[in-house]
């Protein structure tokens, strides 16, 4: 065996898949109709190029893969993410782990890898929720309880998972800055300014931060998404202006809580796209978030519930109790 194949043995060069990873998912918001599939082609051009950035040092202990190691590799993230399944999501653990790491030796890409930082989030706590767990100890028998009255809200399912992993995460160092900006932003257009932690699940605060398949700034918008919310994306790309984006952002999510009547929904849809939620409601003859989860995208169903955990702990607000946007 030689040395080339000693060190693939040993290690897999992760950056380049991290790149790919998550990269074909339509979870990023997408105006209607979707955008089309991401070249994998490009993306593993794009990867070796990261790869060739790396220090001596640490491209000595990878291997950046063949083509062909990457095309099957790219088709299995791409299954895990538009499947609904939470374990092949936990399954990318791994990979999305070493390409981060390595992406923050790379100081050029710190926006890349903020916006990865946040899918590693996602996919570490489908992990934690696929781990195997001992049987429940049967509870010692009681005598029955009265009916209590039903509630219309649905818990989110998940919730409780994140609100554990959230509650003692510091804020990112970014917020402190930008939030009276946003907030103001969100209030501006009606939306409630709680919403606004939107911003730490897609991009840890980092304006600048951006995905491999073009989606930018604190609310990760897609070109097409942006500009139908009256952003430029080109000379200036407005997408990078806290206070414009932050605006854009409230627009739209007030037409996807118009759309589809609360937010759990209206948060789906923004991850997924309108069209997809809007299918799988039909679909199922349901209305809630909680009715369609499973069959929604394993990414989304771990994105809903982090914004949801989030907003409860940095502002104090439960999901059943954030309010509607307000009418204009």
């Amino acid at each position: 065996m030689n040395a080339h194949a000693r060190r693939r043995g040993r290690k897999s060069a992760a950056l380049g898949l991290a790149v790919a990873l998550l990269a074909s998912a339509g979870r990023l918001p997408a105006a209607e109709p979707a955008a089309p599939p991401v070249d994998s082609a490009a993306l593993f051009e794009l990867g070796r190029q990261l790869f060739e950035q790396l220090p001596d040092e640490v491209k000595t202990q990878y291997a950046f893969p063949t083509r062909a190691e990457w095309d099957a590799k790219f088709a299995r993230i791409q299954r895990a993410l538009e499947g609904d399944s939470l374990a092949e999501l936990a399954a990318l653990a791994p990979e999305a782990r070493q390409g981060l790491a390595l992406l923050r030796l790379l100081p050029d890409y710190a926006d890349l890898a903020d916006w990865l930082e946040q899918r590693l989030d996602e996919i570490e706590a489908a992990q934690t929720i696929t781990a195997p767990r001992p049987p429940p100890v049967p509870a010692p028998p009681t005598r029955p309880e009265a009916p209590r009255p039903t509630s219309p809200y649905q818990p989110v399912p998940h919730y409780q998972t994140w609100l554990e992993r959230v509650r003692d995460r510091p804020v990112p160092a970014g917020a402190a800055k930008l939030l009276p900006v946003l907030r103001a932003a969100f209030a501006a257009e009606g939306v409630p300014p709680e919403l606004v932690w939107l911003a730490e699940a897609e991009s840890s605060f980092n304006p600048a931060a951006r995905s491999p398949v073009g989606a930018k700034g604190l609310f990760q918008f897609m070109p097409d998404t942006a500009k139908a919310m009256g952003l430029a994306t080109f000379l200036p790309d407005e997408r990078t202006d806290p206070a414009k984006a932050a605006r854009a952002a409230a627009r739209y999510l007030r037409a996807l809580h118009g759309r589809f009547g609360n937010w759990a929904l209206a948060l789906a849809a923004y991850n997924a796209g309108e069209g997809r939620v809007s299918r799988t409601l039909a679909a199922k003859g349901a209305q809630s978030f909680t009715a369609i989860a499973d069959a929604l995208p394993a990414e989304t169903r771990m994105y809903v519930p982090k914004v949801c955990a989030l907003i409860a702990t940095r502002a104090g607000v439960t999901p059943e109790r954030i309010p509607p946007p307000r009418k204009k």
